[in-house]
């Protein structure tokens, strides 16, 4: 178990570029499944839960060639179905969750598809009714076994439907796009997710011969296709990682550029920002965050408490509330984070806590921040990392802790973070990595 030592309290300068989307990397590189032609993916970002998803894909039987260091050649025209019923591949399957989104392209173009039940962020409980309830609304036929906790599903052909999903999973409807578009006849999809990376997802399928509408939208119609061509596609910046920089440019009092956001795609995210006082400016498409001392908490136009609280796209994004909640711990002024989806994921607060932050975690769900406006800084301290977020969370609060913090399982913030120690590193920051024994 690795471990990040980070000496707090200095000023950051410079620019980082965000690398790309991890979320939307899972989606369209499960996708090369649907073709046996090449298709070319850049901006692939270099972090563990997408290269293990790679080399899953090669063991299926997926030629892969890596062109340069973010640019990667698919090509599924001798797939390996043997594997999937392997205990290798239960192994290698359950240990990322993103390999759930095998099984769309696996039914759709192969009549079966089979994962183990997968692992990722110990956040709460993370449901896959959608994505199989959607292969069954398709006609797939699915099976469950128990004791291995292994699942399948298989169609000799896949049937378009209408149906309406009872939550709008993003992974679910990436899943059941990729499903739909080699079903025969027409699928509609109401209460679809419509986050920038299924926009993605869908402009990648159709430019491989998909025939997709409702693009952006929470209504998709899919016109099945016989088959689908190769592609070239690539993936936008990670707007998670385009978030934790700028709170953390604002925890250290720091004046730093965040370069080629794509900010077209980033939603809601400067906004919320702005309402916990931060300054930020489009310069371009980039964003500028100037040095700022302190920042100030709005309140709503009724003079009552702001509350933060995550929503399907185009609403505020879960993955940056833990971001969200940090930064608001040297803000001046209060905030109530409400976090609906995920029963676990404020359970990091304790570790604030600890380094001097005032948070009340009210229920596994909600959390008050009674910002310190830079008058008491937080204290370096010894800490865990227990998931993605909560871990680059706790890296920004140890930057701006005056001391030397030491985090362990760093592994979990590599998962999610392509080479963050060098990156934070360039632009100033006092990091280093201590290699397990």
């Amino acid at each position: 178990m690795s471990t990040f030592v980070i000496e707090g309290g200095h000023k950051l300068s410079g620019s980082i570029t965000p690398q790309g989307a991890k979320n939307e990397a899972l989606q369209v590189i499960c996708s090369v499944i649907l073709t046996p032609e090449k298709v070319t993916i850049s901006n692939v970002p270099d972090i563990i839960d997408v290269n293990k998803l790679i080399f899953i894909l090669g063991e299926l039987g997926v030629k892969i060639n890596r062109l340069n260091e973010d640019t990667y050649e698919f090509q599924a025209d001798d797939i390996d179905l043997e594997y999937l019923e392997s205990d290798k591949f239960k192994k290698d399957g359950s240990s990322l969750r993103g390999s759930i989104m095998i099984v769309g392209p696996l039914l759709a173009r192969f009549g079966k598809g089979y994962i183990p039940r997968p692992g990722g962020d110990k956040i709460g409980r993370r449901r896959l009714d959608t994505h199989f309830e959607g292969f069954i609304n398709l006609g797939a036929k699915f099976r469950y076994n128990t004791d291995e906790k292994f699942y399948g599903v298989e169609a000799e052909y896949l049937t378009g439907t209408d149906m309406l999903l009872e939550e709008a999973s993003v992974t679910g409807t990436a899943n059941i796009i990729m499903a739909a578009v080699l079903a025969r006849g027409i699928t509609t999809i109401y209460n679809a997710a419509c986050e920038p990376y299924i926009q993605q997802l869908c402009k990648m399928l159709n430019s491989m011969g998909a025939k997709i509408t409702g693009v952006g939208s929470n209504l998709l119609k899919i016109e099945g296709v016989k088959n689908l061509g190769g592609c070239s596609h690539r993936i936008l910046p990670d707007m998670i990682e385009i978030g934790s920089w700028i709170g953390m440019a604002a925890m250290t009092k720091s004046s730093i550029t965040i370069k080629n956001v794509s900010w077209d795609n980033l939603g809601l995210i400067p906004r919320v920002f702005q309402k916990l006082g931060i300054n930020l400016e489009r310069r371009g498409d980039d964003i500028f965050i100037p040095e700022q001392e302190n920042y100030e908490i709005q309140n709503f136009i009724d003079g009552s408490i702001l509350t933060i609280s995550d929503a399907p796209w185009p609403g505020f994004t879960p993955d940056l509330l833990s971001i969200i909640l940090v930064v608001a711990t040297q803000a001046k002024g209060s905030v109530l984070i409400h976090q609906k989806m995920f029963e676990s994921r404020l359970f990091f607060v304790d570790k604030l806590i600890d380094m001097g932050a005032k948070v009340i975690l009210c229920d596994p769900h909600r959390a008050t921040v009674i910002g310190m406006n830079h008058e008491s800084s937080l204290k370096a301290t010894v800490m865990t990392s227990p998931d993605i977020r909560a871990g680059i969370s706790l890296l920004i609060a140890a930057l701006s802790a005056k001391g030397k913090s030491t985090i362990h399982n760093i592994e979990q913030i590599d998962r999610g973070y392509q080479n963050i120690d060098e990156r934070l590193r360039a632009i100033g920051a006092k990091i280093t990595r201590v290699a397990a024994n």
